[in-house]
């Protein structure tokens, strides 16, 4: 079960279960920490999760922590909204089956590098990476399509 955070108009965060006021700093510290959140509006009690963790990214690429390279930025950016969310689904899918997949392993790499384990997760990531940049491509392909003047 997330753990619920709620936004406050003054754009407080306040963690129901540690009854405390919280920074977004604080937030990805319980992320990091294994966590799930669950960000809701006060007032409307609108899930405001992803937009939460969007500003956690952005303080944490002002503080010189960038968690995502310029590159996968741009590439983002340069695709439309609907590219991205119907290829998030796909992805997100396959980036849960490699971290549940994974997890296990990661825990025993930090513990000692087995050059064997890293080699298997470059792969899965390499795969993974094809993957999201296939699909990216054919939501754009497809996005050009339906702009293709038809005659």
């Amino acid at each position: 079960m997330a753990r619920v955070i709620k936004r406050y108009g003054n754009r407080k965060l306040y963690d129901v279960q540690a009854s405390e006021y919280v920074s977004l700093e604080q937030v990805a510290g319980i992320i990091r920490g294994g966590e799930t959140v669950e960000v809701v509006d006060n007032v409307t009690g609108e899930d405001i999760t992803a937009q939460t963790l969007t500003q956690v990214v952005l303080e944490e690429g002002k503080r010189g922590r960038g968690l995502l390279g310029a590159e996968l930025l741009h590439d983002l950016l340069r695709k439309s909204g609907k590219a991205i969310e119907s290829g998030v689904g796909q992805v997100r899918h396959g980036v849960d089956e490699l971290v549940s997949a994974s997890l296990g392993r990661v825990t025993r790499v930090l513990q000692g590098p087995q050059t064997q384990e890293l080699k298997q997760l470059r792969q899965q990531l390499a795969q993974l990476e094809a993957t999201l940049n296939r699909v990216l491509e054919e939501q754009e392909d497809a996005r050009r399509d339906d702009e293709t003047p038809r005659g």
